[in-house]
């Protein structure tokens, strides 16, 4: 993937993709979607994002296609552990796999969760294989929370600054650090997709990166439109992560999948961006590359003669505390396109609609999935967070994820 020049990207943002005040049509739903979607409140509620709230999402949903699948056997398992139950309702297990994953998780939202959970098992005959599929769905939860409960993510924060001895250096830890050695979602550790090194800060690349950021990312650019300046506000990290789910959800109900299918496709999207952060922080925290902030105003210590310093330059956006390359954003972008394609096929042309997490009449349309890729990406560089090698390499880490999981994960039952 290359991200758009400044100025084919001028004509996308002002023409194909738009800002709108509306709401979208409503998708047609099930218990997955319903699912995605009260995790997604219950986390904003409690205030659980980043790196935990993509963990718990994967959680959630291998737990709930594990439970389908142990009733409709359309797809393997990823942590067998439940009990045979051909009789058992498949929406049943599902609801309840979801419910004992986030009462785990997200403890605080325990009303939330108990009111989607009789919402979600209320049209549902009692008997016997409603009671038979929330015992299933118990125990395909447990199964994976099992599995994953020493994944090193809870691992202690042990990260150790780079400083000189008696020099101050900022005193916010990064976010999340011991996420780089944690273990990743069936792939086979966190460096199998590790990239090269960044450019060299003599290069022409780097210089090339290094000056378009520069222009068009800072806070007080000229450079930068007033449509990408919107687009980079609406793309703050609480609209990122769940902006990927919406999109999945509307191709879900577009294309009619069923049930195995559909639990499936978020169980794949979820792993995919939760091996994400898992990945890009084991290359973030190899190289220690700096961000744009600290590169331009020390652009006269990098030995390149195409770069100026700019002592009081600021970027749009808020800088992470985190290294900057590779670029989650791009992975992620290229994970979703890449779990989407394995599902819906090459370039799914679906019209999309992206919405506000905080205000709903806030959206932004696209007439297909790769424009979304596309403006998620760019918008790195018109925040003025990332340079644009770090977001391309990002993207090709994420197809290679979302490739090997399509080829090793959940595979059609034999």
């Amino acid at each position: 993937m290359r991200i758009m020049s400044l100025e084919i990207a001028k004509g996308i943002a002002a023409a194909g993709v738009c800002l709108v005040v509306a709401f979208a049509a409503p998708a047609r739903a099930d218990v997955i979607t319903d699912w995605n979607q009260t995790a997604i409140e219950a986390m904003k509620v409690a205030n659980v994002g980043g790196n935990p709230a993509q963990r718990n999402l994967a959680l959630m949903h291998v737990a709930m296609s594990d439970a389908v699948n142990s009733v409709q056997h359309k797809y393997a398992l990823y942590a067998p552990g439940g009990m045979a139950a051909p009789g058992a309702s498949p929406e049943a297990a599902a609801a309840a796999a979801a419910r004992t994953v986030l009462l785990q998780q997200v403890p605080s939202q325990k009303a939330l969760i108990d009111q989607a959970f009789e919402a979600s098992t209320k049209d549902i005959p009692d008997g016997a294989a409603k009671k038979d599929g929330i015992a299933l769905g118990e125990k395909c939860a447990s199964a994976v929370l099992a599995e994953r409960a020493a994944d090193g993510t809870a691992a202690p924060d042990t990260y150790r600054p780079i400083t000189t001895p008696g020099v101050w250096i900022p005193t916010t830890p990064p976010l999340f650090a011991e996420y780089a050695r944690a273990k990743p979602w069936v792939m086979k550790s966190a460096d199998q997709v590790r990239p090269p090194p960044p450019p060299d800060l003599k290069s022409a690349l780097y210089a090339r990166d290094y000056n378009e950021t520069k222009d068009v990312g800072g806070a007080k650019s000229t450079k930068r439109t007033p449509e990408q300046t919107a687009a980079v506000k609406f793309w703050s990290q609480l609209n990122f992560v769940p902006g990927w789910q919406e999109v999945a959800r509307q191709l879900s109900a577009e294309k009619k999948l069923s049930l195995a299918d559909n639990a499936r496709l978020f169980a794949l999207l979820n792993m995919g961006i939760a091996n994400t952060i898992i990945t890009d922080w084991d290359a973030k925290f190899t190289y220690n590359f700096w961000r744009p902030v600290t590169a331009i105003r020390n652009g006269d210590q990098d030995g390149n003669d195409a770069t100026e310093r700019d002592a009081g330059w600021t970027p749009l956006n808020a800088t992470p505390m985190h290294p900057e390359y590779p670029s989650a954003a791009g992975i992620i972008a290229g994970v979703s396109i890449g779990v989407l394609e394995a599902v819906f096929g090459p370039k799914p042309a679906t019209a999309v609609v992206v919405t506000d997490q905080l205000d709903p009449k806030l959206q932004r349309r696209f007439a297909n999935v790769q424009e979304v890729a596309d403006e998620v990406v760019a918008v790195r560089v018109w925040g003025g967070i990332h340079f644009r090698n770090s977001l391309e390499v990002g993207y090709g880490m994420g197809r290679k994820i979302a490739d090997f999981l399509a080829e090793n994960a959940l595979k059609p039952a034999s």
